[in-house]
């Protein structure tokens, strides 16, 4: 996946996709980086602009240090993206990049009075749903067995120290960002919202996805889909297509 912009550090893109379609912004899980959504972005690319966010300290940001405060996070992402507001812009997020979604959300209604025409919010409980889990970022033994646990991760990229060092540092810094996160109550974004959900993901229970329903004013629906916490990946196809059906009938601008 390439940028278009190589000035651009936050933004990577496939293809520009039609004039005048919706542009699709994807957010990466913790310790992800933008080619993971690569297969999204070539599914949707004839009918949407689809687009992804590069998180500093991975990939070819590598130098660059981590953001470990996810209200940080979202502020810089913001920043980025209000200038993208000139038309039509859906967000999606998964695992950690669906709260940052969401908390970008809040700030695009907040400091600019206008929403993304849809907020899709993929393997991730409602932040009014909290949990006591906790991993252990003393060392890497409790990073692993989360990456484990939820497949996230080729076991034999795992293997290879170069490689795992890579992976572990973003993804040290993306926990400690989750951990750290406190929901701060406001009232309820205004744009519509799409919970997406593996039917058997470890990390999110099929009610917990639904509570996202209090966190919108809008029009809120869920779809729930075969896999665990990554089946976005499993499903390429299938979450493209459903995705592309619930934006088909925004408005093209231009």
């Amino acid at each position: 996946m390439k940028s278009k912009d190589t000035s651009d550090r936050w933004i990577q893109r496939c293809s520009p996709g039609p004039p005048g379609a919706t542009r699709l912004v994807l957010f990466p899980h913790a310790g992800g980086s933008a080619s993971y959504y690569r297969p999204f972005c070539l599914s949707l690319g004839d009918r949407l602009d689809v687009c992804a966010l590069q998180y500093p300290g991975r990939q070819d940001r590598h130098t660059e240090p981590c953001v470990t405060d996810l209200h940080r996070l979202a502020d810089l992402v913001f920043a980025r993206l209000r200038t993208m507001a000139e038309r039509p812009l859906a967000f999606l997020g998964h695992s950690m990049g669906a709260l940052l979604a969401y908390e970008v959300t809040r700030r695009f209604e907040r400091e600019l009075g206008t929403s993304p025409v849809r907020l899709f919010v993929s393997g991730r409980r409602a932040p009014s749903c909290p949990r006591t889990e906790h991993v252990d970022l003393t060392g890497d033994d409790g990073l692993l067995s989360e990456v484990r646990e939820l497949s996230g991760t080729d076991p034999q990229v795992l293997g290879d120290e170069e490689m795992r060092k890579l992976i572990l540092q973003p993804l040290r810094a993306d926990y400690q960002a989750l951990q750290s996160y406190r929901f701060v109550p406001e009232p309820p974004v205004g744009c519509p919202v799409t919970a997406l959900s593996g039917t058997s993901d470890p990390r999110t229970h099929e009610d917990e996805a639904a509570a996202w329903r209090e966190h919108t004013t809008g029009e809120f629906d869920m779809r729930l889909f075969p896999g665990g916490h990554f089946f976005l990946s499993e499903r390429v196809e299938d979450v493209a297509a459903f995705v592309a059906r619930r934006l088909s009938a925004v408005p093209q601008s231009g």
